[in-house]
């Protein structure tokens, strides 16, 4: 059988879209080459993401724009209400974009399948129909292959991070693979953890550290920094230096924390107004080189962050409680701020073989 051109690029070339957008944008423009009248396009797949439960890409024919719809999980930052039907956004974008009647393939038909969906200026005849539905047919594989793709990139960004998961999807899965970069690093955690553990039951002691965990990463990630590690009720952060000077790197990780400063306190008032003890806790800062890149055994491996930056950022962190300071920065990182900075001396670190000049940020 001689396939069509659309069929024939779904069998052989498909696959290789770079992403789904890609991929909706590429199908819609050679079935309107296949002589199938096209006013837009929706392709909708499940996301595996702790917040999203839906991704929607629509296609306009006339302009080829693709948008992104995202359904959220319940309970997510977005909306409390359940997500919508798999492919409900594109339907009804389709549905405003033209005055023909929707054409839609579950693919294959599956109730969490990919659904493709497709409008033209006027309704469909049977004969046109059918060919979306054929080439519906044939897109199954190469759709399988972009959602297996995009399954793990999401669960990677999800555990890793998104510069980490596409360091780690780049390069080989073994040990000593890495690269040394400069970066501004973040360290902090939560005072009397171990109190607030031993004193409550764990729902409780894990929805504090939920909510900790909210307003320290989603500072970071606001301002471009990228958290590595979740440790017990600590969270290492970086902010890589782009370009010969670490000054916006410095700016970005003292903006981020000002930002989580500001949420934690909104969160302590609204836990106190429940009768909840606070949750002061420690920051520190520091400018320096580590190694970033895969660590461990032979076959389990840690993608992360190694070098005297970290130890030191994490030993500065210590002195939080005894200097009775919320925010602690080193010299190497006050030097590449113009930041009002206020000094407090020489430090001794522990492991550290030289004192470090400490300085702190306003309260205000």
């Amino acid at each position: 059988m001689q396939l069509s051109s659309t069929l024939a690029w779904l069998v052989d070339a498909a696959a290789e879209a770079p992403a789904p957008e890609r991929f909706l944008a590429d199908l819609g423009q050679r079935l309107i080459a296949d002589g199938v009248p096209l006013a837009g396009g929706a392709l909708a797949l499940a996301a595996p993401h702790p917040l999203i439960a839906r991704r929607s890409w629509l296609w306009r024919a006339d302009s080829g724009e693709v948008t992104e719809a995202l359904g959220f999980m319940p309970g997510g930052l977005a909306t409390s209400a359940a997500p919508s039907p798999p492919g409900e956004a594109g339907r009804r974008w389709l549905a405003g974009l033209a005055g023909g009647r929707v054409h839609e393939d579950a693919v294959p038909p599956r109730p969490n399948g990919p659904m493709l969906a497709w409008i033209g200026p006027r309704p469909f005849t049977a004969e046109e129909a059918g060919r979306l539905s054929q080439a519906a047919r044939f897109a199954a594989a190469p759709l399988a292959a972009l959602t297996a793709r995009a399954t793990l990139t999401a669960a990677l960004e999800a555990y890793l991070g998104r510069r980490s998961a596409a360091r780690v999807l780049a390069g080989p899965l073994r040990r000593g693979v890495g690269e040394t970069i400069q970066a501004a690093l973040l360290f902090a955690d939560l005072r009397g953890f171990t109190a607030l553990s031993e004193s409550n039951p764990p729902s409780e002691v894990i929805s504090a550290l939920d909510a900790w965990f909210d307003r320290i990463a989603l500072a970071v990630q606001a301002f471009g920094g990228e958290v590595l590690k979740f440790m017990g009720d600590g969270v290492l952060a970086i902010f890589p230096v782009a370009g010969s000077t670490p000054r916006s790197a410095c700016r970005a990780a003292l903006s981020a924390v000002a930002a989580a400063r500001a949420g934690m306190a909104h969160l302590d008032e609204a836990r106190q107004q429940k009768g909840l003890a606070p949750l002061p806790f420690g920051v520190a800062l520091h400018l320096g080189e580590i190694l970033w890149g895969n660590i461990g055994a032979a076959d389990r491996l840690d993608f992360t962050a190694i070098g005297h930056a970290v130890n030191l950022v994490s030993r500065l962190e210590g002195l939080c409680r005894p200097l009775d300071k919320a925010v602690l920065i080193s010299g190497a990182f006050a030097a590449e701020t113009t930041s009002p900075l206020i000094p407090l001396g020489t430090h001794a670190l522990r492991g550290i073989t030289s004192p470090c000049a400490v300085f702190t940020a306003p309260e205000d």
